[in-house]
Parts: structure tokens; sequence; C-alpha cells
């Protein structure tokens, strides 16, 4: 599945803006700082978020609940 592939529904941002595509979700990680990207819950977004790309399927859905769960413990 190319990085391309959007999620079934966007991930809106609290900021404002959404999260479209896989691409998108693991920019906007490597924007983080370097601490946060090393917390668990970015880790475990990361890793789906690889599998997604790598083999598609299911993992699209668990990529894109990673990243809810990510973005929930974060303040900003």
């Amino acid at each position: 599945m190319p990085w391309s592939t959007p999620f079934d529904e966007p991930i809106v941002l609290r900021r404002g803006g959404a999260l479209v595509t896989l691409q998108q979700a693991a920019d906007y990680i490597m924007k983080l700082p370097e601490d946060t990207q090393q917390d668990e819950r970015w880790q475990i977004a990361v890793a789906h978020l690889i599998s997604a790309a790598e083999t598609g399927g299911g993992w699209l859905m668990f990529a894109r609940i990673a990243m809810l769960r990510a973005l929930k413990g974060d303040s900003g």
C-alpha cells in the first residue's frame, strides 16, 4: 500500500488541519521534537504506519487508531 493511501476518515488536528494520508501522518510525527518522537505512544503509531504501508489491509485502521491515541496524549 503506498504512503499516499488515505485513511478511511481524516484525522482532525486540534490546532486545525487534518492528516489524510499515511505520509501526512508520518510527516507530522517527524516534525515533532525528537524526545516526543521517542515517547511510546508515538513509537507505536510509527510501527502501525509502517505496517500499513508495507502490508495494507486492516493495518490502515490500526494506524489511524494509533495516531488518534498518540494525539490524545498530546497536550498541544
